[in-house]
């Protein structure tokens, strides 16, 4: 990690009744890194990021920003922006008032208000009623919000749910750009496209335990054996070799059943894999594509979290949360 850390937790804990919603999560982010929370719906990570902003306690552990031990109820600093569960707006105002109305709360100028709305691309609806905006065009005023605070620390719970490809590009865009200026970002997704454009580290939860932390090169090196469609000049030959190959599992290859009579799908390690393809070749079966069915940071993320309830998220922190304007 560069620099030092800005946001840590050590051994939290959550109960929501009988429920474990969090159990012994440690995280370190440091300052000017964009740090992923991934899991399922219901692992956790919506619980750990109200823990951090201060609405709701945990039952053991600590956590700190910037130094500063996270209680509930205690005063969030001024240094400090986020939401979670989406960012909670007055539908009533206007987007140019709603963030007046942060600056005001939280003792900034309005100077900066029409500069935080470029900046995520909603200038051009500044006057217009937040009642009338789409989930992502929400989601960007909450970010133009958090923005406005010109935050050390940042913490987003889904900042690009609901954004078209454009959207999210420009919400990475605007993270990577505010990690660049030294703020740590923290941001839970369970969508593998956010991360891996965004972040350098992540911690993967699955039903409130850490089942990985660390940098995502290496999160992709878990995913261990990976299916592959290999697309050959004669499948039933190429399937012939792939039953004999060592460490290698043919899951489809029946031509009868596939309508895509070309393609053979097996399950194997790279060295297997490789090991097939030199079969492939010195059996005079031309190998045409050999490509991943999943993506290796998919592949780990469904083998670190399999088994887990993907229901909806328990012990929620709620839907306010600093940078926002109620």
């Amino acid at each position: 990690m560069t620099g030092t850390a800005a946001v840590r937790a050590r051994g939290v804990r959550k109960h929501f009744g009988d429920v474990v919603a969090l159990d012994g999560v440690d995280l370190d982010v440091a300052a000017g890194q964009v740090h992923g929370l991934l899991g399922p719906n219901g692992a956790g990570k919506t619980t750990l990021l109200g823990l951090l902003l201060g609405l709701t306690a945990a039952d053991a552990g600590t956590l700190e920003l910037l130094g500063r031990p996270v209680r509930r109820g205690s005063a969030v600093p001024d240094e400090v922006a986020g939401f979670v569960d989406g960012p909670g707006l007055y539908p009533q105002l206007t987007a140019r008032q709603n963030l007046a109305a942060v600056a005001d709360l939280r003792g900034h100028s309005r100077a900066g208000v029409v500069a935080a709305l470029e900046e995520v691309g909603l200038a051009d609806v500044a006057d217009d009623r937040v009642r009338g905006f789409s989930l992502g065009m929400r989601q960007r005023l909450g970010l133009a919000s958090a923005l406005l605070l010109r935050p050390q620390v940042l913490v987003l719970d889904e900042p690009a749910n609901g954004l078209d490809p454009a959207g999210a590009r420009q919400v990475q865009s605007v993270l990577a750009a505010l990690a660049a200026g030294g703020a740590a970002v923290v941001v839970s997704s369970h969508r593998m496209d956010d991360v891996t454009a965004l972040c350098e580290e992540v911690t993967v939860l699955a039903a409130g335990r850490p089942v990985f932390s660390g940098p995502i090169e290496k999160l992709a090196a878990e995913s261990g054996e990976l299916e592959h469609r290999l697309r050959t000049s004669d499948t039933d030959a190429a399937r012939r070799v792939a039953v004999a190959a060592p460490g290698v599992r043919v899951l489809r290859g029946d031509p009868a059943r596939r309508p895509d009579a070309g393609a053979l799908v097996v399950r194997a390690s790279t060295a297997a894999l490789e090991g097939l393809v030199a079969r492939l070749v010195q059996a005079g079966v031309a190998v045409r594509e050999v490509a991943p069915v999943v993506a290796p940071l998919e592949a780990a993320f469904l083998a670190l979290t399999e088994g887990q309830h993907d229901g909806p998220l328990v012990g929620a922190a709620g839907g306010r949360g600093t940078g926002e304007s109620r």
